[in-house]
C-alpha cells in the first residue's frame, strides 16, 4: 500500500473531524469510554494543525489516518502510577484514529512507523503513548509495535494505561 505521511494542514481538518466521528460511533457502539461527544473535538484538531502536531497518512491522495505528534513531551506523563523505561526526552502520540474503510489493513501500524522515523530524525529515542484499558485495538497495535506497558497516567477524564518503546 502506498501511503503519504504529512503534516496536516487547516484544508485537512473536516475529513480528519469525518475519521474522528467515525471512531467516536465506533467506540460507542463498542461500549468504550476513552472518546465521546466531548473528546476530541475540532477545536482539539485545530489547535492540533496551529501548533503543527497534527500530522495525516494518506492512501492515493485521501486521508485514512489522523494523529498528533508531540516532540515535546505530555505534562501528564510526569506523574505516572509506575515507571517509565527510560526518563530522556520523547515524542508522544495523541489521538490516532484510522478511516473506517482502511482498518485491519495496517495503516495504524504505519502511522506509528513514521511517527518513529520522526523521531528518530529529531534526536528522540523513546516513544511514549497512553490508552483507555478498553481500547483493544490500540493496545493490539501497541502489541504488535513493540511497546512495553509502564504504568498508569491520571487526566481529569480518567486514568490511561503508558507504553513506552525505545527507537533506534
Amino acid at each position: 500500500m502506498e501511503t503519504t505521511f504529512r503534516k496536516a494542514s487547516t484544508t485537512d481538518i473536516n475529513r480528519i473531524m469525518e475519521i474522528i466521528e467515525e471512531a467516536k460511533l465506533q467506540m460507542a457502539r463498542e461500549g468504550k469510554c476513552q472518546w465521546d461527544e466531548a473528546y476530541p473535538t475540532r477545536s482539539n484538531i485545530e489547535a492540533d494543525v496551529a501548533n503543527g502536531t497534527a500530522h495525516v497518512m494518506l492512501t492515493a491522495g485521501r486521508i485514512v489516518a489522523y494523529g498528533a505528534v508531540v516532540l515535546t513531551g505530555e505534562p501528564a506523563y510526569n506523574m505516572i502510577e509506575g515507571k517509565w523505561l527510560t526518563k530522556q526526552p520523547y515524542v508522544v502520540l495523541h489521538r490516532l484514529a484510522v478511516a473506517e474503510e482502511t482498518k485491519g489493513h495496517g495503516v495504524g501500524w504505519l502511522f506509528i512507523k513514521e511517527v518513529e522515523r520522526l523521531a528518530l530524525a529529531a534526536g528522540l529515542k523513546s516513544f511514549k503513548v497512553d490508552t483507555n484499558h478498553d481500547n483493544n485495538r490500540m493496545l493490539r497495535l501497541l502489541d504488535k509495535a513493540e511497546f512495553t506497558f509502564c504504568g498508569t497516567i491520571h487526566y481529569p477524564q480518567g486514568e490511561r494505561m503508558a507504553f513506552e518503546k525505545l527507537l533506534g
